[in-house]
């Protein structure tokens, strides 16, 4: 299988990334920020024997994004995709919240609406036509302690399982992953409490095996995902009342996820 993954520097694109080429993807298209890691990452993946294609890439440039696209789709009909840049928000300035919408949303809008068109333009010599977006499980409920990072997510949750039922009629899959604390170089900086605290490798050995069954909304782990729904299904009042009891994660940065 030809597999493209963006934000696959560090965290679970970077593991996203591994476990494909361990698990025999054929061609792995990648991209990041940081040039350095990302060359590191596709060392590792060359050692598992995966053909490597890398690329550094600001997913919020949509031209940007379509000519790596189709520069990737000429090189091995991609069939599966897995949007999963994004960021944290910080502080809740003005610049750091559109910072946070412009990849977190408009990132993932340039990668999603490029592989849909290449979908369609191009059905032929592709095993299966997959596009995974990785939200959160930070999406399911307004949280007082990061409203841009938890609105980015909600967001594409939301959209992205509405675009699964409209685009199934055309054969092309759509899946929406919602982690919860799963260790980045973010999770690495975290002060608070994590429970259900998981490895990257581990959260993308789940995602992919959820991604092969077709599972439209792969949430984890089921605590984590069973207390998010609870406090989304609960009276708003209380809700923000449980909401502002979170605790921050440190001063710079008060998202619990």
């Amino acid at each position: 299988m030809n597999v493209l993954v963006t934000g696959a520097s560090s965290g679970i694109g970077e593991a996203l990334a591994v476990v494909s080429a361990r698990e025999g993807a054929d061609k792995l298209f990648l991209c990041g920020r940081d040039e350095a890691r990302l060359a590191a990452v596709s060392g590792k993946c060359r050692a598992l024997g995966a053909q490597v294609f890398a690329r550094v890439v600001d997913v919020t440039d949509a031209a940007a994004v379509k000519t790596w696209l189709a520069d990737c789709d000429a090189q091995g009909p991609l069939e599966l995709v897995l949007s999963n840049a994004g960021v944290a928000t910080g502080r809740e300035t003005s610049e750091n919240v559109k910072k946070t919408f412009a990849v977190n949303v408009g990132g993932n809008l340039n990668v999603v609406l490029g592989a849909v068109d290449l979908f369609r333009a191009k059905p032929e010599g592709r095993r299966v036509r997959q596009i995974a977006i990785t939200a959160s499980i930070a999406g399911y409920a307004p949280l007082a302690t990061c409203p841009a990072y938890a609105g980015t997510k909600a967001a594409m949750k939301s959209w992205g399982l509405s675009l699964r039922g409209m685009l199934k009629r055309e054969g092309i899959r759509v899946n929406v992953v919602c982690p919860g604390f799963v260790r980045s170089r973010i999770t690495d900086r975290n002060l608070c409490p994590m429970p259900f605290f998981m490895e990257a490798e581990k959260a993308a050995e789940i995602i992919l095996a959820r991604l092969r069954k077709n599972v439209g909304l792969v949430a984890f782990p089921w605590p984590m995902r069973l207390a998010v729904w609870f406090l989304s299904a609960i009276p708003w009042r209380l809700a923000e009342f449980v909401s502002g009891l979170l605790p921050e994660k440190n001063r710079d940065n008060r998202c619990p996820f």
